[in-house]
Formats: C-alpha cells, sequence, structure tokens
C-alpha cells in the first residue's frame, strides 16, 4: 500500500504520521512524506533568506519524520517541492499514485489550547465555506482517496 503523507513538521503533521503508522503499520506501506516550501511572492535578498531558512527546517523536519518511519519499520521517503500547497500536493498525487493521501487540516498554533482551538476551527469553517483551504481544494480534485484528519 502506498500512502503520501502531506508533512510540514507541524504539530498536526506530526499527528497525522503517528496515527498513519497506528492505522496502517500492519499493512506494511510504503510513506511517501510531501512537504511544500512557499516560494516568496517577491524576489528580494530578505525574502530569499527566510525562504531558505524556511527550506533549511521543512528538510530537518522531513528527516526527523524519516527517522521515525524508520523507528516503526515502516519504508518511506521524502518529496520536496517548491510553490502553492495545494497545487503542489496535487501534481504529486498524479506523480506516485498513491493508494491514499492523508493530510491533516493546518493550524497556525503549534500547541494551541481551548481559545486557539475555537479560533482554528472558526478559520477552518471559513476556509472550507470559500474552499481556500489545502484540504477542501485536494478533496475536489485529488483523483485518490484522501484521508483528512482533524486538527488537535
Amino acid at each position: 500500500m502506498k500512502i503520501m503523507i502531506a508533512y510540514d513538521g507541524s504539530r498536526n503533521a506530526k499527528l497525522a504520521l503517528a496515527q498513519s503508522i497506528t492505522m496502517f503499520g500492519g499493512l506494511n506501506p510504503r510513506l511517501t512524506l510531501a512537504s511544500v516550501a512557499e516560494n516568496p511572492r517577491d524576489i528580494t535578498s530578505a525574502n530569499e533568506d527566510l525562504f531558505q531558512q524556511e527550506l533549511d527546517e521543512l528538510k530537518q523536519y522531513v528527516q526527523e519524520a524519516l527517522e521515525v518511519c524508520e523507528k516503526h519499520g515502516i519504508q518511506a521517503e521524502s518529496l520536496l517541492l517548491e510553490g502553492d500547497p495545494r497545487k503542489m500536493l496535487l501534481h504529486a498525487t498524479e506523480k506516485v499514485h498513491p493508494d491514499m493521501l492523508v493530510i491533516a487540516r493546518h493550524s497556525e498554533q503549534k500547541d494551541g489550547g481551548f481559545i486557539a482551538r475555537s479560533l482554528t476551527y472558526f478559520v477552518d469553517e471559513l476556509d472550507y465555506m470559500t474552499f481556500g483551504s489545502v484540504s477542501s481544494f485536494l478533496a475536489r480534485r485529488v483523483e485518490c482517496p484522501l484521508l483528512i484528519l482533524p486538527s488537535l
């Protein structure tokens, strides 16, 4: 079974990886951790430095996730993309042809409390209504089963 996980190193992405290992580990899955670094809209040296910093952090998060997979005896590889996360994840599924795509609903708060979770829920619902979120974009376009794990 080939499973692609949208992975950005966030708390929710780490939980999605852990849940995927728990749910599908017995099926001997091959995981692809798809990570997307967003390009800056304007090319200045400051933005380029920020982008490079984001890219380096993303690579570190992915390496840590690959080590988690190895620890659990799960075969995994990474795919690092640059651009709009919605379009790049869709493109990645067309390239890899996974049996399932797993994504976590995004939250800006790493370890939010009740108020942060409530605000995240409100923003997620607003995204859903306006079809602006990554999960709702992919739900309408991806050609493989999509598992959307809730923000915690």
